[in-house]
């Protein structure tokens, strides 16, 4: 029988479709059974990203040119979302990854980068990025460290508040000061090798959800070759590719989690009904989240069309990537998704009552409702509306 997760990409390539059809198989084998201990033990999901690494997953955006699958970004969402019903944790390094990886190929276009694509794909290394910082209110948007030169050799000391899964990752992705004489906003990105950088743990990670993400503080200090500063601005990376990647797989990993949580509760309904033999009151309250899940749906997956196509333009959308209105568009979506998978996760519980609220009945949504109020934090909503406020006073709307 043919499911609307199947037939929501059948119109993608046949190739797409079986890799996605492989993350859906690792989710269902794989990730799904080692969920609850990746959540108990706040750990790595080390099983999620060993099956997509030996499907070579982790450089599916890389060029075809050289060795990757060339993925677009609305596979990566399937993807995303596929490990997001099984695992959020798992889901969600997943994304973090990609935007990182796709930072790299959309925007390092030196000798260096391609020949780093090309050990990332044969490798299939962990990128984590360190964009957080001490001392700047919680904006990525400003750096307090610098690169320092000595010659050929630079060399940082950035204190990241938050470095998820920075341990297991290979390398980095961070983000400075282009030097000590820069503004603060006037910013660089970083690649560094683990075995280039010394980590000091500046704090543990025993949280609600998202536990499996292991989002430590480190000081990370470093030492590096000029080459390995991405030429592009961090301004035009940010704009261009880390918020509307971020924004679209996060969403993407959300929706995972509230696509769960709905079928669980459909679960719940269906087997109340047949005990009664009857329509059950919370029926009605199915359809109502169902409306909401499929609300969430179609703005997900709706914003990762258009940057395709965005990207596909022979201008491959720059002028539109710059813009206030593309700026303003791709918050909206962080908002309203990281609002709506929390609501749906609550409107589920709801419905299956004690039974979703135990962690031990096969109508659990604990761990659901536990991961999706991480969503409103990750970039905190108020922040984001501050900004988008700003935004609005020069920004046009079409309806106007």
């Amino acid at each position: 029988m043919t499911t609307s997760n199947e037939t929501s990409y059948s119109h993608l390539s046949p190739a797409a479709q079986a890799r996605i059809e492989t993350v859906r198989r690792i989710a269902r084998d794989v990730v799904g059974p080692a969920a609850a201990s990746v959540d108990q033990e706040a750990r790595y999901p080390i099983e999620a990203m060993e099956a997509l690494r030996a499907e070579k997953l982790l450089s599916a955006y890389v060029p075809e040119r050289l060795g990757g699958f060339g993925v677009d970004l609305v596979e990566l969402g399937h993807m995303c979302e596929a490990l997001g019903q099984r695992c959020a944790s798992a889901a969600m390094v997943f994304a973090m990854h990609q935007i990182q990886v796709a930072c790299v190929v959309r925007h390092g276009t030196t000798p260096f980068f391609e020949a780093y694509m090309n050990d990332l794909v044969r490798d299939q290394r962990v990128i984590a990025s360190v964009t957080s910082e001490a001392g700047v209110g919680g904006s990525v948007r400003a750096s307090i460290c610098p690169i320092e030169r000595d010659g050929d050799v630079c060399s940082i000391r950035k204190v990241g508040t938050v470095v998820s899964y920075g341990e297991a990752a290979h390398d980095l992705l961070i983000t400075v000061r282009r030097n000590a004489e820069a503004a603060s906003n006037d910013q660089a990105m970083v690649l560094v090798r683990k075995d280039q950088t010394d980590m000091q743990v500046l704090s543990t990670w025993d949280a609600m959800g998202m536990r499996g993400t292991c989002s430590l503080g480190y000081i990370v200090t470093a030492r590096f070759g000029d080459e390995q500063v991405v030429p592009a601005s961090f301004g035009d990376i940010n704009a261009h590719t880390m918020v509307p990647w971020a924004h679209i797989l996060w969403g993407s990993a959300w929706l995972g989690i509230a696509t769960d949580a709905v079928a669980r509760a459909r679960a719940f309904v269906r087997d109340t009904g047949r005990k009664m033999a009857s329509t059950p009151p919370t029926a009605a309250r199915l359809s109502e989240v169902s409306t909401l899940l499929q609300l969430m749906r179609v703005q997900v997956r709706d914003r990762a069309q258009h940057f395709d196509r965005l990207v596909a333009r022979p201008d491959h959308g720059i002028s539109v990537l710059s813009s206030i209105d593309f700026a303003v568009q791709s918050n909206h979506l962080k908002l309203a998704a990281s609002e709506l998978v929390a609501e749906i996760c609550t409107q589920a519980l709801r419905i299956t009552g004690t039974t979703g609220y135990r962690n031990d009945s096969p109508y659990s949504v604990t761990r659901n409702l536990r991961d999706a109020h991480s969503a409103a934090l990750m970039i905190g909503n108020e922040r984001i509306h501050a900004g988008n406020g700003t935004m609005h006073l020069m920004y046009r709307d079409e309806a106007l």
